[in-house]
């Protein structure tokens, strides 16, 4: 394996940029714990609680699986029955003296359960409680339950995605999910160093919908201002030609050269300098009317020759270009493993196992997973006592079904 940048030792977690946060987690399914993965994995003293009835199986699938083992490493991880008056208060207690709370329950739900922000405020005002919900705390939609390809949907991704005449295509990740999580993250980060000023929290807010919408961006903005309804483009840019997929005499390849001064470039190195002489090829405009018979064109030559010739050549003349990897090929690149995207972590069950490490570089600060997901209800009563639970009183938790 190529040697990556060089790192420093794995840090204690209370050194760590977020070590002196403490995060309670009440997230499931990705959405939220995708959010909370970020605090984590910067070192946020993360106690996740789950419903003693949580089992095996969750909406991110078995615990042993690696989606839940991917989602929730870096945490501790307490059951507490928040339906029940010793859990709830034992809740209270913790949110009492939490910095952050990450949820992304149904609107009616934390209210039905009084641990709303409002409920938690009144005893901690520099609370910063994060929300997700499929399409926003109020409104209309407010009560629908909401996932990522409904999102995909609703928020016109899938109208987008996919060949043109296709029908509606989703995206291969979850991304609606990915991006509300992503953007929770951040918006958690604004509340806290807002309270730096304020020295009160915030209610922090984001939906799968809003989150859609946001990443829709350019194409969004096509229509807002021009009125332009996007359609599915395929493989191809929809609007800087030529920039898609082309065939190879052994596969397939991105090429991207959309600009003036890269399309002559390209001409030039593809063996094909009169086309920079045609000139309703010769301006963006008019490449994107000849779309077929310009992408026609280009692979009646890219296929002549194997991928690895066409990415050395076009590097060469600076032309953004790369194969289109499998995942497997993906973790076997020079450039993922040297950039140590897979992270190592040592699961006291699984063994070693690989998870995918945090996509941010801090100067001075490791990346390595230092935790492997914990086991259900594996640090409740630990968590307990040190907010201040006798042994006795867990056990009378325990036995009243609150633990």
């Amino acid at each position: 394996m190529p040697e990556g940048p060089t790192e420093p030792k794995q840090a204690d977690q209370a050194h760590l940029p977020l070590g002196d946060l403490s995060v309670l987690d009440l997230t499931l399914a990705r959405a939220g714990p995708t959010c909370v993965r970020h605090l984590a994995d910067w070192g946020a003293k993360v106690i996740r609680i789950e419903p003693p009835t949580s089992g095996d199986e969750d909406i991110a699938g078995n615990r042993d699986g690696p989606d839940f083992q991917n989602l929730h490493r870096n945490k501790r991880l307490i059951q507490l029955n928040l339906k029940s008056p010793e859990g709830h208060a034992a809740f209270m207690r913790l949110a009492a003296r939490a910095d952050v709370i990450v949820e992304n329950m149904r609107a009616a739900v934390k209210h039905r359960l009084k641990i709303a922000y409002e409920d938690v405020r009144a005893i901690n005002p520099r609370i910063v409680y994060a929300s997700i919900s499929g399409f926003g705390q109020d409104g209309p939609y407010a009560k629908r339950a909401g996932v990522d390809q409904i999102a995909q949907g609703l928020g016109g991704l899938m109208s987008i995605t996919g060949l043109p005449g296709q029908g509606a295509v989703r995206v291969g990740i979850p991304i609606a999910d990915l991006t509300a999580g992503n953007l929770l993250a951040y918006g958690v980060m604004v509340a806290l160093y807002d309270r730096e000023r304020t020295g009160v929290g915030r209610w922090v807010q984001t939906s799968l919908l809003e989150a859609q919408v946001f990443m829709l961006d350019f194409q969004a903005t096509r229509w807002l201002m021009d009125h332009e309804v996007a359609g599915q483009a395929g493989n191809d840019h929809p609007t800087g030609i030529p920039t898609g997929v082309f065939p190879t005499s052994d596969g397939l390849i991105n090429i991207a050269a959309s600009s003036a001064r890269l399309w002559e470039r390209f001409c030039d190195a593809i063996g094909r300098p009169a086309w920079k002489a045609k000139a309703e090829w010769s301006t963006q405009k008019g490449r994107s009317a000849a779309r077929a018979e310009i992408n026609a064109a280009i692979a009646s030559v890219t296929e002549e020759k194997p991928t690895a010739h066409w990415v050395a050549l076009f590097e060469e003349a600076g032309i953004p270009c790369g194969p289109i990897n499998t995942i497997d090929k993906v973790f076997a690149d020079p450039q993922v493993q040297y950039l140590k995207i897979a992270r190592p972590v040592t699961h006291p069950r699984l063994g070693e196992i690989a998870l995918v490490g945090s996509a941010v570089t801090l100067s001075g600060y490791p990346k390595d997973i230092r935790t492997p997901t914990p086991e259900a209800g594996e640090h409740t009563e630990a968590v307990l006592k040190e907010v201040g639970y006798s042994a006795a009183e867990i056990a009378e938790m325990r036995a009243k079904g609150a633990i």
